[in-house]
């Protein structure tokens, strides 16, 4: 998700320079677009790794209460 909001900021701040155009939207609008796209395209894997995660945490409990 960083990643993605940091290549497209890049690529709209060189737009914005080399145009001379300065509207906030226009390097909001497009980062917001491509986060919610990478959100949806990576979404049920990074859900899926923090529930396996939290199980596996959870299932370590008692041998690192010593139980």
């Amino acid at each position: 998700m960083l990643v993605t909001a940091l290549v497209v900021g890049f690529a709209i701040s060189l737009f914005q320079s080399v145009t001379q155009i300065q509207e906030v939207t226009l390097s909001f609008v497009p980062k917001a677009i491509a986060v919610s796209v990478a959100l949806l395209i990576s979404g049920h894997w990074m859900i899926q790794e923090a529930v396996t995660f939290t199980q596996t945490i959870f299932e370590r409990i008692p041998s690192l209460l010593g139980g």
